[in-house]
């Protein structure tokens, strides 16, 4: 795999204007006060397992449209509160699935809040929540264009406003600090914790790893990886509802989050990364108006840093959280 998007000091500065509809603030307002009418009303019931040295918590909260959401939270056993803690979002196509595959942060000192993708997690990872707002149980995708004619109708109309709630479930879990809560993930993670991130303004921090749902326009035209793909795979089917698609896109563009966001900021790329091409993910830093910094890794794709971006992200909070 090689280099194939803008040259690496392109990169650095490309900024490129940002589309967002006149409405884009009053739509999410909108959108997290019709979910608002129903309580977070987060549990949090004891799981049996063979870990020594973390806590285990099968807990659920109520997301979009009344339905509830599945969750994990992992504490380090024996640790008095309160903690500071990572609420993590989960890459596409992807569930919260085991909880031992989250064991990092529990042993690090942090409370762990891991997000359930509704309707996904049938890919690489499982996921235990329906989405009722469509076909129901975890399904392989696409979800990209799954009500993308209308974003009132779009399926992450309903994830994102899930991402927004779930801060509010993990602050109101056992031993966690409310006033020290970082969103972070990868890929759709990543783009979710910029959601996050921008519609919760007083998190601690926000740590966007490779993020996808950036800079939908350009990832459609330059990659022809999933789920960039999934898109141009449906304009080139409905030639005439191209500007419909990307007229929906644009509330859903974390270039437009970024923009709101002022919390300190890690984001990681990869420039060989054709599932999210350095491009877009360079739209939403530079767009991104918080403290924030970049780690760049110019011959990793997808997996980008992996186990040395965490020890970046550990060594980033940190500083964060002792400033």
């Amino acid at each position: 795999m090689a280099l194939f998007d803008l040259p690496a000091e392109e990169l650095k500065t490309y900024r490129p204007d940002r589309d967002e509809p006149e409405d884009f603030d009053r739509f999410w307002a909108d959108t997290l006060a019709a979910a608002a009418t129903a309580p977070v009303d987060a549990t949090f019931t004891p799981h049996a397992t063979a870990l020594r040295l973390v806590e285990v918590y099968d807990a659920s909260f109520t997301g979009w449209g009344g339905q509830r959401v599945a969750a994990w939270l992992l504490l380090p056993a024996n640790t008095p509160g309160p903690l500071p803690c990572v609420v993590e979002y989960v890459g596409y196509n992807a569930g919260r699935g085991l909880p031992h595959e989250w064991l990092l942060w529990a042993t690090a000192g942090y409370a762990h809040f891991v997000m359930d993708n509704r309707g996904q997690g049938s890919g690489w990872r499982t996921g235990d929540t329906p989405d009722n707002g469509a076909g129901g149980e975890p399904s392989h995708p696409g979800f990209m264009t799954q009500g993308v004619l209308d974003p009132e109708d779009y399926y992450y109309r309903r994830l994102y406003t899930d991402a927004v709630r779930a801060v509010t479930a993990a602050r109101s879990a056992p031993r966690v600090d409310p006033s020290r809560v970082i969103v972070a993930g990868s890929s759709q993670g990543g783009g979710l914790a910029l959601v996050a991130g921008a519609l919760v303004p007083d998190v601690a921090a926000v740590m966007a790893d490779v993020p996808f749902l950036c800079h939908f326009s350009r990832g459609a035209e330059v990659t022809d990886e999933a789920p960039f793909r999934e898109i141009a795979a449906y304009c080139r089917a409905h030639r005439d509802k191209v500007d419909r698609v990307f007229r929906t896109l644009a509330y859903f563009d974390c270039v437009n989050f970024a923009a709101r966001s002022r919390a300190p900021g890690l984001f990681s790329v990869a420039l060989m990364d054709q599932i999210t091409p350095p491009s877009t993910v360079y739209a939403a830093h530079n767009h991104y108006t918080g403290h924030k910094e970049i780690h760049v890794y110019p011959y990793n794709a997808h997996e980008g840093g992996g186990p040395h971006h965490q020890a970046t992200q550990l060594a980033f909070l940190g500083k964060v959280l002792d400033a």
